[in-house]
């Protein structure tokens, strides 16, 4: 019997080419020479995607006659339209747990640097600016603050149990209350926001959030406050958001996603107390070899096994 058929749409990390190569056909549309024709010609021998930050839509899958498992490298997995998947009988996975502490970790680090400006301090040191002039107090600092999450996920759950051990009052909007937690729930984001001096938004993309970070709860968070954003770049009014800095409406943010990255807006990038990351949050290659890992795994356990380890909640498939 052949093997079978694995489509890559797109670039994916080498531990995933070389794990599914070994078991697979695989086919690899970022290096052939005619994706199309590449595209046309293997169509009805793909039972399998593997895939990162490619939009597959209804049309891609249907195109797709065998397709039985399109498995996302990533929590996130808007790119992949999941309830035309469930339509299609094709089950859709993800790569949660294994980045939680990672993200988390960043997020805190991303808290710090953004509250004491910590990377323009370590730029008035390389510009040699020091021993002229001390690099001038921060206006902010984490001692005293409240920090409101948006979105009580299992990244959610690890930012706020890291920063208990900081001593700030916590709590959280998500779509329903957890029990389990003791924070306070606050079910009107702008509420949430009115309430404390900091946001930290852990959601994912889609069209649910879109836009749900916008002017009016930029205008509740208030002149000392600060957004974190380690959830996707769609999730914040971008325009809204430089607005809101420009103006004074809130003192600064800590951005590692961005509407349309990898371009930046420039009027943020010209911003002195803003910090910028390239979407970082779990680029270690730990982390990064465990997701990959968990790709193969899914894609091995479908097609081996008829199981999946990581359906996402629109498909929960156990195999037919």
């Amino acid at each position: 019997m052949s093997k079978p058929t694995v489509l890559l749409p797109a670039q994916m990390p080498a531990l995933v080419i070389e794990q599914l190569a070994a078991r697979y056909e695989l086919v690899e549309l970022a290096t052939a020479e005619n994706p199309d024709k590449e595209l046309s010609d293997c169509a009805d021998r793909v039972r399998a995607i593997a895939t990162q930050g490619t939009a597959i839509d209804r049309a891609f899958m249907q195109a797709l006659p065998n397709l039985q498992i399109v498995a996302n490298f990533g929590v996130g997995y808007d790119k992949v339209d999941a309830k035309a998947a469930a339509d299609l009988g094709i089950i859709v996975t993800n790569t949660p747990d294994v980045l939680n502490a990672e993200v988390a970790d960043t997020t805190i680090a991303l808290l710090l640097m953004t509250v004491r400006q910590l990377p323009q301090a370590d730029q008035h040191v390389r510009k040699g600016l020091w021993p002229a002039q001390s690099f001038p107090l921060t206006p902010s600092s984490l001692q005293g603050r409240s920090i409101g999450i948006v979105g009580m996920g299992r990244i959610g759950e690890a930012i706020a149990h890291r920063l208990e051990s900081f001593g700030v009052a916590i709590s959280y909007h998500a779509r329903n209350c957890r029990d389990h937690l003791s924070y306070p729930y606050f079910s009107d984001i702008v509420a949430l926001a009115s309430a404390v001096d900091t946001l930290v938004v852990i959601v994912p993309g889609g069209t649910a959030t879109h836009h749900m970070i916008n002017k009016e709860v930029l205008e509740a968070l208030g002149k000392n406050g600060i957004l974190i954003n380690v959830a996707r770049g769609s999730v914040v009014d971008e325009q809204a958001l430089i607005q809101a800095l420009e103006n004074k409406v809130i003192y600064s943010a800590g951005l590692d996603v961005f509407e349309n990255e990898p371009a930046v807006p420039q009027a943020l990038i010209d911003m002195e107390h803003v910090v910028l990351l390239p979407h970082v949050g779990s680029a270690s290659e730990p982390t990064r070899n465990a997701m990959s890992q968990l790709v193969v795994d899914n894609v091995v356990a479908w097609l081996e096994n008829g199981t999946a380890i990581t359906p996402v909640a629109e498909t929960p498939l156990s195999g037919s």
